[in-house]
């Protein structure tokens, strides 16, 4: 059946349509249909491992045919059972009794559903006679199967390699080959792992706990009934809900965002990452929470590989394409014997920008082809045929991979073969490390299951709640140097809190002055945007939102994280921020109040002038003893110069200035729809009717118990935070002070010692960011 699928299959595309140039493939959209049932068929007969392959293809309508897909969805709960006396011989010798009345009251007479590995049954336990449970028993034989199916797999790997490369045009070396085989070996790795129920036991216990750890309640995991938990069993208790596609709640859009969050979760904070996450393992349960099932099979995420995933969603999301070759690296995407000028010159800042930026857009793979075509329409010319489109791109790459091999030296007269040559040298600079074709895995089956509710959704763009709540609350230098680039503030202007020089603190502060082609500021807009993204993370995955609950949970998570006594990586950028700021306008007003307005100049003037007179008249300078000269004449002189260099406005306090007018305008309108849904205008023109909806407003937020214990509750958070405001503020003058060369050097280190200790007092126990956890 294989082969005349294949045949039929291959006939009705290349002869048929490519080769007699039919461009609507007339034949391949007849036979479809019946095509479709032989897939589900085909898979269902070859076994586990093709089993797992069409329950991956049935949600991915953007990849195959909508007809291949829907027979195909039978596979992630229905597939083919196995006879139920062989299952209850199975309990039986796994549980060591005769006869099951013993561990289950009641049990269902055939399992009500069926997977690759194993099927369920409904079961109730007798020791207490009203527990539901899922009873889930293995296919008998089911090692030796996958085994064999891999086997067969490596023989096929590099003839499917070689035809693939064929295809496309390009040779086939032996890394290529070497390089499938060891994905298929990973992929079996993990296959095998997934019959071993004990292991998938402990993921699912370890899985829940994290969940309630770390506060994410609209998420869980079955209750595992661990002291029926076998080699060949795997008791849980019974999960009331319905499968996540097929449930009609007006919830389910924001389920999928729950869903996106946890796998970033695991991703990224656990380190065990659920690889199986079709929709027959994701229901909404009766409580409106996101419930997975199926823990066979993980991936483990060491933290350095999690902090370099999170520095290269940080980097993709703010566009900044130049820290990419690091992060390749970083990953594993290319070796550490290559440098990231090769990798710049290869071309992949461009690429991944282009990429990403599709992806961004949404739509999936069918949505992306619609825009590129259209992209190429405009860049290569719009009455161009699909072909010759094709071929414009085609003579456009190959100018780029000429550009690419002249970049790295290369005569590219002397090559022959272009594409062939870089190629070669491209399998030189990237590799794919084995746990991509589990994350591939796992986020292509999410994205379809967000294709299927929305055409436009946008897997990247729902990354980015997560992405801001972890960057707010992550206190690793790896996640506060990938905040600070999120917010627009430069490696410049690290934040160094050293127990050993209170400067050090704000020592890149002000690397405009020096390198000012590198300064960069706190965008206001991104600092909201990422506030947003905590708000919805927060809400969305804290609680099922009833009643607004979710909401409120975010407001107080957020208002915890701002006025943590123990401060946060927020905290750190804001209180250098406002130390900058109040630095600027304090500086500012004196400048206005001593250096700009009439009578300073007048006193400016009275103060030059007599140094100016006897400057001009050499017999009168000549005629002052040096010392009265210098106590009458030349100090009082310095005395504006001094003012001047002390009060003196910089490049970047008009940047903080600016950045903190652009945060107040952002706020405005949002401030005043908050009040009552007072407009701007309003809020602008009737001040004391707002004034007045204010002070109602907090009236009644004061008037709510709840509310009134946490703001007291934060209280100590809001000295903490007012501490170490002036403690920043002290600093900042501290190092103003070091930097001004009017002063004397005893006076200007008197004047920052005198600083540095008031900051001290303020803040005694500031760590470096080195030991903060």
């Amino acid at each position: 059946i294989s082969g005349a699928f294949t045949f039929g299959l291959l006939w009705d595309w290349l002869i048929l349509g490519k080769l007699l140039k039919d461009e609507n493939y007339t034949a391949l959209q007849r036979n479809e249909p019946r095509r479709a049932k032989e897939s589900l068929k085909l898979c269902e007969q070859l076994g586990p491992t093709f089993i797992k392959l069409g329950q991956a293809l049935s949600i991915r309508t953007d990849l195959i045919p909508e007809a291949y897909a829907l027979e195909l969805r039978a596979l992630q709960d229905a597939v083919p059972p196995f006879p139920t006396p062989q299952a209850r011989a199975i309990l039986q010798q796994e549980f060591g009794v005769s006869n099951l009345n013993a561990i289950f009251s009641e049990l269902t007479p055939e399992p009500v559903a069926s997977a690759s590995v194993g099927q369920v049954y409904k079961g109730v336990l007798a020791k207490d006679g009203f527990t539901e449970v899922a009873v889930k028993v293995q296919r008998p034989g089911i090692l030796a199967e996958i085994a064999l199916d891999l086997y067969i797999l490596r023989l096929l790997t590099p003839i499917q390699t070689k035809l693939q490369n064929f295809f496309n045009g390009v040779p086939t070396e032996q890394a290529d080959i070497d390089l499938a085989v060891a994905l298929v070996n990973e992929w079996g790795r993990g296959f095998v792992a997934e019959i071993d129920y004990r292991l998938e036991a402990q993921n699912t216990i370890e899985f829940e706990a994290a969940m309630r750890k770390r506060g994410l309640d609209a998420v869980c995991a079955p209750t595992v009934v661990e002291e029926l938990v076998r080699d060949k069993v795997l008791v849980t208790e019974w999960v009331q809900g319905t499968r996540l596609d097929l449930d009609v709640s007006p919830d389910v859009p924001r389920l999928c965002g729950v869903a996106i969050n946890a796998y970033l979760t695991m991703l990224l904070d656990t380190g065990v990452l659920h690889c199986d996450p079709h929709k027959g393992n994701l229901l909404r349960t009766t409580d409106g929470r996101l419930c997975i099932l199926d823990w066979g099979m993980t991936l483990e995420v060491p933290s350095d590989l999690q902090y370099s995933l999170l520095e290269f969603i940080a980097h993709i999301n703010v566009e900044d394409y130049d820290a990419i070759p690091q992060d390749f690296i970083n990953l594993g995407f290319s070796p550490p014997s290559v440098t990231t000028e090769r990798l710049q010159q290869s071309g992949i800042t461009e690429g991944l920008s282009f990429a990403f930026r599709q992806l961004a857009a949404g739509g999936g793979p069918k949505k992306i082809q619609e825009r590129v075509k259209e992209e190429f329409r405009e860049r290569y010319g719009s009455e161009l045929s699909d072909e010759e489109l094709r071929q414009a791109a085609r003579a456009d790459m190959m100018k780029r991979m000429e550009a690419q091999l002249a970049s790295e030296g290369v005569d590219v007269k002397g090559v022959t073969n272009i594409m062939e040559e870089v190629s070669r040298r491209n399998r030189e600079l990237f590799s794919l490390p084995p746990y991509v074709l589990y994350l591939a895995r796992a986020f292509s089956t999410l994205e379809g299951i967000g294709l299927s509710i929305d055409e436009n959704y946008s897997i990247i763009q729902e990354c980015y709640p997560y992405l801001a709540s972890r960057l707010f609350t992550d206190r690793n230098p790896r996640a506060k140097k990938a905040l600070k680039a999120m917010l627009g503030l430069s490696d410049e202007e690290e934040i160094v809190h050293d127990k050993g020089s209170a400067l050090t603190m704000v020592q890149k502060s002000v690397a405009d002055s020096q390198q000012p082609h590198k300064q960069k500021g706190l965008s206001p807009a991104k600092l909201l945007e990422m506030s947003e993204g905590f708000t919805s993370y927060t809400a969305a995955t804290g609680n099922v939102d009833r009643d607004g609950k979710g909401q409120a949970k975010a407001a107080t998570e957020f208002t915890k994280l701002f006025l943590d006594p123990k401060g946060s990586t927020l905290q750190d950028i804001l209180v250098d921020e406002t130390a900058k700021f109040g630095d600027a306008v304090t500086r500012a007003a004196l400048r206005t109040a001593f250096v700009d307005n009439p009578a300073a100049k007048a006193a400016s003037s009275i103060l030059k002038g007599p140094k100016g007179v006897v400057s001009q008249n050499k017999q009168l300078e000549s005629l002052l003893p040096g010392p009265l000269k210098q106590a009458l004449i030349d100090q009082p002189a310095l005395i504006p110069e001094f003012i001047e260099e002390l009060l003196a406005s910089t490049e970047e306090d008009e940047r903080i200035i600016s950045s903190v007018q652009e945060l107040g305008t952002t706020l405005q309108p949002r401030l005043a729809s908050a009040i009552n849904g007072t407009s701007t205008t309003a809020l602008a023109t009737n001040t004391r009717d707002t004034a007045t909806k204010a002070a109602t407003s907090v009236s009644d937020l004061l008037a709510d118990e709840e509310i009134r214990t946490a703001l007291l509750e934060q209280m100590p958070g809001a000295v903490a935070l007012g501490r170490r405001l002036g403690a920043g503020l002290f600093r900042r003058a501290a190092y103003r002070t070091e930097k001004t060369t009017i002063l004397p050097e005893e006076a200007r280190k008197r004047m920052k010692e005198a600083n540095e200790a008031f900051a001290k007092a303020l803040e005694p126990n500031h760590m470096d960011d080195s030991n903060a956890q």
